[in-house]
């Protein structure tokens, strides 16, 4: 019974890919800003041979890594959560997605008011844990929406709990979703509901996002057509629309990730379990949080034994990221890097040197091999299965 458990540690990038000058990256690195923190240990990720992928350049080398190991490069024009995960899933993005780092034109602003039936306040790149704290007050007093974006191709809503209920900040974002499609279309609505008084404002975990359907097959559609599950933990639900997913769990961050996995590993299915862990980017990459950004990935190297052990003869557990998000640099956003791959199991060649690989959507090809399964997304198959 074949399961292969793909992780992603969003935002996890391995230093800038030869193009970060022209999305204004140059010298990104997010590993090795975290591996400058006291905070930072990864003893076991470091014997899957993290730290021997080509061009990471911190960390120790092992001399035997138990995985299979690659450096992954993003073939598609972009930097952000979607367009990184269709390419993980076999869709590479040759349009970047809409950005508006002037905030969103009038047009679909009016269309957005006259649907959900209530104006907007902001409407700029903004800091998401900034701007409910400089527009809070006047939400609270006008039931006016906070709008925002960032760098990255998002159309943001918050909004107080007490103010408009989570439900109907869902049912909100669902319209903006119908709005933002063709020109417009942005990879992500999100919602972004908060709670507090003015002056401590702080966002809740009934984060949702709202994203643009895939506009091609991914390795999620051939692997259930094939009839086998595909089950997102987290937000892989979100990115992908739906689509191709037979079964799903949200979590409330890493730990109820990593719990989520757990309980995945012992359960009976054969197919795909497809985990998103947000924390770094959202909590501490976006916040230029370095120690926290350590922390985190320390925690979860913690917990990497209890996967490994877990794992069936004909499992495997795959590891990888979707852009960087280099917490040392002045910029909040994503950036544009490299990505890390680890393949570990009994099926597959451990201490492999795939070197640079041209796309992340050879992480599905080799995925639809392993199930033997015909139907083709992008990528090449990588050659880590022993035979």
């Amino acid at each position: 019974m074949k399961r292969v458990f793909l992780i992603v540690l969003d935002s996890v990038g391995i230093g800038e890919m030869p193009d970060a000058d022209q999305y204004g990256d140059q010298g990104s690195h997010t590993l090795a800003a975290a591996a400058a923190s006291s905070h930072f240990f990864m003893p076991h990720m470091r014997e899957l041979g993290l730290f021997n992928i080509e061009g990471v350049g911190c960390g120790e080398r092992t001399y035997a890594p138990r995985a299979a190991f690659a450096r992954m490069a993003e073939a598609s024009r972009g930097k952000d959560t979607t367009i990184g995960h269709w390419e993980i899933a076999g869709l590479v993005s040759p349009k970047p997605l809409p950005t508006y780092p002037n905030g969103f034109p009038p047009e679909v602003l009016e269309s957005f008011s006259a649907a959900v039936g209530r104006g907007v306040l902001c409407n700029r790149p903004y800091s998401g844990t900034e701007v409910i704290q400089d527009y809070g007050e006047e939400h609270m007093d006008s039931g006016k929406l906070i709008v925002y974006t960032s760098a990255d191709s998002v159309f943001q809503i918050a909004a107080h709990e007490a103010v408009i209920p989570v439900p109907e900040l869902y049912q909100i974002c669902e319209k903006a979703r119908e709005i933002l499609q063709g020109e417009h279309g942005v990879g992500r609505v999100i919602a972004r509901p908060f709670i507090g008084e003015p002056g401590h404002y702080t966002r809740t975990a009934n984060r949702h996002d709202y994203s643009l359907l895939p506009p091609g097959k991914t390795m999620l559609n051939c692997m259930k057509e094939a009839g086998y599950t595909v089950a997102g933990v987290g937000k892989i639900n979100d990115i992908f629309a739906g689509s191709g997913i037979t079964e799903m769990i949200r979590t409330k961050g890493n730990e109820d990730g990593i719990n989520q996995t757990e309980a995945y590993l012992k359960k009976d299915f054969e197919g795909l379990c497809f985990i998103n862990l947000v924390d770094y980017d959202m909590l501490y990459g976006h916040r230029n949080d370095v120690d926290g950004y350590a922390k985190a990935l320390t925690e979860f190297d913690k917990r990497l034994p209890k996967l490994l052990e877990l794992l069936k003869e004909e499992d495997v557990l795959m590891i990888t990221a979707d852009h960087g998000c280099d917490p040392s640099t002045p910029s909040t956003d994503h950036s544009r890097e490299y990505t890390p791959f680890l393949a570990y199991g009994q099926k597959v060649k451990a201490g492999m040197d795939l070197g640079t690989r041209d796309s992340f959507a050879d992480i599905a090809a080799t995925i639809l091999d392993y199930f033997g399964i015909s139907d083709r997304t992008a990528g090449q198959a990588m050659p880590i299965w022993k035979s």
